[in-house]
């Protein structure tokens, strides 16, 4: 009996022990209200099932050592608007002309650059997607690798491992044998306190001999870059200039971060003749810091005229929404175009409280009928973004991520002007909802962050 009282006290203790050091380390990270008061009330309601789903899900940073992202700052122009110095006030490289930009606003014009980039490569190809897909497109794409790697270029693809649960493993081994080196980005099973299946890598980055790099929102595979009435409606980029050493520094520190050997680019490509300012600005676990999230709150209660965002998934943070609400209010053109129906009911479900608040405050919610809106897009006054990031807690704040923004009058036009021609396309405003589905969202709503 003694032996037993003093058993059940030491797990007492040690299970006591273990919830208040999970609680410091929870209460000292960067989290949504809702994401803290939600960890917390796990751990003292349901300990002994909390403690290991926190081993596994609750790092939300791992910015030490080896995955720790640091990039040169490229520029030493000065800042071409507040965005950038803001977003050069955490560290990020700024912004400077001389880019060559491309945007991609069909699959097709996408995946013909993707693969003209691939098949004029003369030294090596660095390519990382969440999604290389097991159908025609993925297979395509990694076959165009592997010939590639069978003439000596260097080919190295980072593919997400959530992301890719069925990826064409009989192409990727083909590509090994040529002599390409394959890795997964946070593997199923890894040890504990790494928070690797919280933290995907949703980066789309390839570049191809250190000078020209493709990006955007498009993974590989049918839905991004096929044919047919089935495909989504996204955003890719072609860059050429001295982000291309950003996108490429991005790419060494995942590689590094999937176990390989990688040095970071040393010498950013020279400014061309290209009329774009541009910086890469990545974001996610690998960063101390919430760079990206923080200066488009900035940039959003700076706005004079116009607030356009063009996301799948619209379940943003409070500060986010908040940010939304107080442009509307002041007059500020914020439109907020995602699509009717996305690939994630749940998601559109939650979604719904955040837009009937924003409608409330003067926004105007822009309903995609076509089909399946997948573009990550922003305008906010004289400059723009696109890129991985959706607007949404997972992307903001657990991802990893890169956006490219640009400042210069052209490219903002287009990107503007590509918001601007799907509107005809979308029904405006959101209904109300019932006492029974507000509710419901509200308890959505506290998932947001892993929805």
């Amino acid at each position: 009996m003694p032996l037993s009282w003093l058993t059940t006290h030491a797990e007492i203790v040690l299970l006591s022990a273990l919830v208040i050091a999970a609680a410091a380390f929870l209460l000292q990270q960067r989290r949504s209200p809702q994401s803290t008061a939600a960890w917390l009330l796990f751990l003292i309601v349901a300990p002994y099932f909390a403690i290991p789903f926190f081993v596994g899900l609750a790092v939300r940073k791992r910015a030490n050592g080896p995955e720790a992202l640091k990039l040169l700052p490229v520029s030493d122009q000065p800042p071409a608007c507040h965005v950038d110095a803001m977003l050069r006030a955490y560290g990020l490289p700024g912004a400077s002309d001389g880019h060559a930009f491309t945007l991609h606003d069909t699959p097709q014009s996408a995946r013909a650059a993707l693969f003209d980039l691939i098949a004029g490569a003369k030294h090596e190809i660095d390519a990382m997607f969440y999604i290389v897909a097991r159908d025609d497109v993925g297979r395509a794409f990694v076959a165009a690798l592997t010939e590639k790697a069978r003439q000596g270029v260097a080919v190295r693809l980072i593919i997400d491992r959530l992301g890719t649960l069925n990826p064409p493993w009989q192409s990727l081994n083909a590509l090994s044998d040529a002599g390409g080196e394959v890795r997964f980005f946070s593997p199923l099973v890894q040890r504990p306190m790494r928070g690797h299946l919280n933290l995907r890598n949703h980066r789309k980055i390839m570049v191809v001999d250190q000078s020209v790099a493709f990006g955007g929102g498009m993974n590989i595979g049918h839905e991004y870059l096929g044919d047919g009435p089935d495909v989504w409606t996204d955003l890719a980029f072609t860059l050429r200039g001295p982000a291309v050493q950003s996108c490429a520094g991005v790419f060494a520190s995942d590689w590094r971060g999937t176990g390989g050997t990688a040095d970071d680019p040393v010498i950013a490509p020279p400014p061309g003749d290209g009329k774009t300012i541009a910086q890469l600005v990545p974001s996610g676990p690998d960063l101390r810091h919430d760079g990206l999230h923080d200066t488009l709150i900035n940039a959003i209660h700076r706005a004079d005229t116009r607030v356009w965002i063009a996301t799948p998934y619209f379940l943003p943070t409070d500060t986010l929404s908040e940010a939304l609400s107080v442009a509307g209010r002041r007059g500020v053109d914020v439109c907020i175009m995602l699509p009717r129906r996305s690939n994630q009911r749940i998601a559109d479900f939650a979604r719904g409280a955040y837009l009937r608040e924003l409608q409330a405050a003067r926004c105007k919610i822009l309903l995609f009928k076509p089909g399946m809106l997948h573009a990550k897009a922003g305008i906010i006054d004289q400059s723009a973004y696109v890129g991985s990031v959706n607007f949404d807690v997972r992307s903001m704040l657990l991802n990893f991520e890169d956006t490219l923004f640009v400042h210069d009058p052209t490219s903002v036009a287009q990107l503007a002007d590509w918001f601007t021609g799907h509107t005809p396309s979308c029904d405006v405003g959101i209904a109300n909802a019932g006492a029974m589905r507000r509710i419901g969202e509200g308890l959505f709503r506290i998932g947001a962050p892993i929805l």
